[in-house]
């Protein structure tokens, strides 16, 4: 009799074998997408060429719903989620120990985790038979029927709040607080967790939020792997049939949006470092932006496309003011953060901030020329295919599409869209979304010297 490992075993060699053959054939795969009478929304790719299953389950329940007394109630419940699950019938509890053991047995993965706008739940599993039916069970239990150990929360409260003070100690801790602060302010995605929030937090707190948010109608599940349309309907069902129906969703309180900055500011930390890490940036943009392709490509010119980039040009060519240099947009449900990042010599810090933005303010007045702008769209389009070049990269594409209720031949159409755009458009779009005069300037590190009247510390 065949054991569940000897099963996982040889499915796994199947795997790697026909792992090239798949790839070349997501291509011409659709991404089907229903909605079942609970009011889950589903999207899936078949991919048969692999006994594999791959799925992430999305709730609007990140960061973004804490409450400010309790900034880090989103992560810590996602985290406890997965600490055991209750007894229930004839099925027993299982502690945390137990619960890893019945994964590593099934080879088998299923975990939680919660960002700025949504918590997520992922389950990777061999679609053999049995292998599949347990794993998915498991998964529903985990799921639907959490344990909330409260000596486990307690512990890891512990070690969440030691964790922060650690990360405290370091400069790229500070310059990220300080930069996130100071460019969302009071929105939800300024706020970050400490021991004090944490301290607020219970365990009923935790199962109260979970409660609100993670319902069947509020669930978007993506499905990449080798099941047809009417295994994950059931599979989705099962998943979801252990959660507590609230029938109709009530809506979910609104969240304001990111106010944009009314003017310059600069903050100077002092910290005894080898290195001085530099902020500056912005709110920028929603994910559902009309300008996305636009910004896409030209962030890609500016600072997002590694050493060819014209701030790793200005910055570490031309000058030697430091070894890298980015700069990023990190659009979401809000405007996110637009930032340039760099380490320098404290001594240098002066002198690098001012080359950034004469740059920036250069790029966002002139917009990028003909030959950057063909460099960026080769080399976007050349790497596409490295999105997509495993299950787990293209489940994110197929969760990024359902998030975002982005169109369901997005990545069919992304390299045109790429190459679509314009030197107008980069111009404009940059022009429309950026203002170099009023971002946030965050300097740590920096030598006492080097301090300008008027900053805020």
């Amino acid at each position: 009799m065949k054991t569940m490992k000897t099963i996982a075993v040889r499915a796994l060699l199947v795997c790697s074998g026909a792992f090239f053959h798949s790839v070349s054939a997501w291509a011409a795969i659709p991404i089907q997408h229903w909605t079942q009478p609970s009011g889950a929304q589903v999207w899936l790719v078949e991919s048969p060429a692999i006994p594999m299953l791959d799925v992430q389950l999305d709730f609007d329940a990140g960061s973004r719903r804490d409450p400010p007394a309790q900034a880090g109630l989103a992560s810590a419940t996602a985290l406890l989620a997965g600490k055991g699950v209750a007894a229930r019938g004839e099925q027993p509890a299982l502690d945390e120990n137990q619960l890893g053991e019945a994964w590593a047995d099934l080879g088998a993965s299923f975990g939680a985790s919660a960002g700025a706008d949504r918590m997520s739940f992922a389950l990777r599993t061999l679609t053999d038979a049995e292998l599949l039916r347990q794993a998915v069970q498991l998964a529903a239990r985990e799921l639907g029927e959490p344990a909330w150990p409260e000596p486990v929360w307690q512990r890891e409260r512990a070690r969440l709040s030691a964790a922060i003070q650690e990360a405290r100690t370091r400069p790229a801790t500070q310059a990220a607080l300080a930069f996130q602060q100071a460019v969302y302010g009071r929105h939800p995605y300024g706020q970050d967790s400490t021991p004090e929030t944490l301290a607020r937090i219970q365990v009923a707190d935790l199962q109260a939020f979970y409660r609100q948010h993670v319902q069947p109608c509020r669930a978007r599940v993506s499905l990449v792997g080798a099941v047809d349309r009417a295994q994950a309907d059931a599979l989705v069902r099962e998943l979801l049939g252990r959660l507590p129906s609230a029938g109709a969703c009530a809506p979910l309180p609104p969240v304001a949006e990111v106010a944009p900055l009314q003017a310059a500011r600069e903050i100077r930390i002092p910290f005894q470092s080898a290195q001085a890490h530099v902020l500056i940036g912005q709110p920028g943009y929603k994910r559902s932006d009309p300008d996305f392709f636009a910004l896409l490509v030209g962030n890609h010119i500016l600072g997002g496309g590694g050493f060819t980039s014209r701030l790793m040009r200005e910055v570490r060519e031309q000058r030697g003011l430091s070894y890298s240099v980015y700069s990023d947009f990190a659009p979401g449900l809000h405007a996110g953060a637009f930032s340039i990042g760099l380490q320098t010599r404290p001594d240098q810090a002066d002198a690098a901030v001012a080359v950034v933005r004469q740059v920036l303010a250069d790029f966002v007045a002139q917009g990028p020329s003909a030959d950057e702008l063909k460099a960026a769209q080769d080399n976007l389009i050349g790497g596409f295919a490295l999105r997509l070049d495993g299950n787990r990269k293209l489940l994110a594409n197929v969760a990024n599409i359902a998030w975002n209720g982005l169109p369901l031949d997005y990545l069919e159409h992304w390299s045109a869209r790429v190459a679509a755009v314009t030197l107008a458009d980069i111009r404009a779009a940059l022009q429309r979304k950026l203002q170099p005069e009023r971002m946030v300037t965050v300097v740590v590190g920096a030598p006492e010297a080097g301090q300008r009247n008027g900053n805020d510390r």
